[in-house]
């Protein structure tokens, strides 16, 4: 009798952690927003709606790619020094050099693909452990882009370092881009397109198989470098992206402009694992981390939380969600 009773128990308490496992992301989201819904009654207004997606879009593009270096057995840790270069060469481009958009926005992605390249070689040829590698690439290439903009921001008709004016501007088509709805149709198409990717063809599956077991992936004849090495331009490619949005966002290129969105993002990447009970990294499941942390971010500052205490809110939801995700793992597998 007391064995069918604790058996009754623990079936209960299974039951339990795996609704919490698969859906605490949305229950957290749900109840957070109406707690702040409650509290501040502007913060369920459309307009507080519009600027929370729009306040997460860069963020969560740079945390897609993440995720895919994530779903092929790395971390790209780089992230940050590739939004800041980003926006530091399409910024420049623009007002030092009177560039145009089409020739801009390539410039710049192309300049951050050496970065994603260099990773590549550092990890797969050097054999450099993933986080360590992109560690090291973060310090590298935050350096260079305060070495190409000397230290200083980028604005328009700022002062150059021979005494001249920058003469050049920001295009209507450039600005466009960090504004509503065309910074939130990006981040929506983006997470479309990645999640139709790691989900529905076989290059996706692929790189799950590769994150899984990578030997069992060489051993089966998937070409393992090659698609880690594709995981890591990936990756560079939409924090380039963000670099770009946020360059047109804030028309003007400021320090480690980029190093603000690495935590962030990986804590969105981190918490998406748990999301329908994936527990993988998925595009999704990263869209709804940084929903999650959109939410906090503006219902927090609503209710007059101090700027320097978010972190520690933000670093809590990622312990948490890393807390279910490994003890699950650990836990058997449930």
């Amino acid at each position: 009798m007391n064995t069918q009773v604790n058996n009754s128990i623990s079936q209960k308490k299974f039951a339990f952690f795996e609704l919490f496992y698969k859906w605490g992301t949305l229950i957290t989201i749900v109840l957070l927003v109406l707690f702040f819904g409650i509290v501040r009654r502007s913060f369920l207004s459309p307009g507080n709606i519009i600027n929370i997606f729009r306040s997460i879009s860069i963020v969560t593009v740079i945390a897609i790619g993440v995720t895919v270096s994530l779903a092929v057995g790395g971390l790209d840790l780089s992230v940050g020094s590739v939004v800041s270069l980003s926006d530091a060469v399409v910024l420049s481009l623009f007002i030092w050099y009177g560039s145009s958009t089409v020739l801009a926005l390539p410039a710049a992605i192309l300049a951050c693909l050496i970065i994603g390249a260099f990773n590549s070689f550092l990890i797969i040829k050097v054999r450099i452990p993933d986080i360590i590698a992109t560690l090291s690439s973060l310090f590298i290439f935050q350096g260079v882009a305060m070495t190409y903009t000397f230290g200083g921001s980028i604005t328009e008709n700022m002062t150059m370092r021979d005494g001249s004016t920058a003469t050049g501007h920001l295009t209507a088509a450039f600005s466009s881009i960090g504004q509503v709805p065309a910074i939130i149709i990006i981040m929506v198409v983006v997470v479309g397109i990645v999640h139709v990717f790691l989900t529905y063809t076989k290059h996706g599956r692929y790189i799950y198989v590769i994150g899984g077991n990578m030997e069992a992936a060489r051993l089966s004849g998937i070409p393992v470098n090659r698609y880690r090495t594709a995981a890591y331009l990936i990756s560079s490619l939409f924090a380039a992206l963000g670099g770009i949005m946020l360059a047109s966002r804030i028309g003007s290129s400021q320090v480690n402009a980029g190093s603000a969105y690495l935590m962030d993002a990986v804590a969105a990447t981190y918490i998406g694992f748990s999301v329908g009970g994936a527990g993988k990294p998925n595009a999704l499941g990263t869209f709804i981390g940084a929903i999650l942390i959109g939410i906090l971010q503006n219902g927090l500052v609503m209710v007059s939380v101090p700027y320097f205490a978010m972190d520690i809110v933000k670093g809590a939801v990622l312990a948490l969600a890393l807390a279910m995700t490994y003890f699950r793992k650990q836990d058997g597998g449930m």
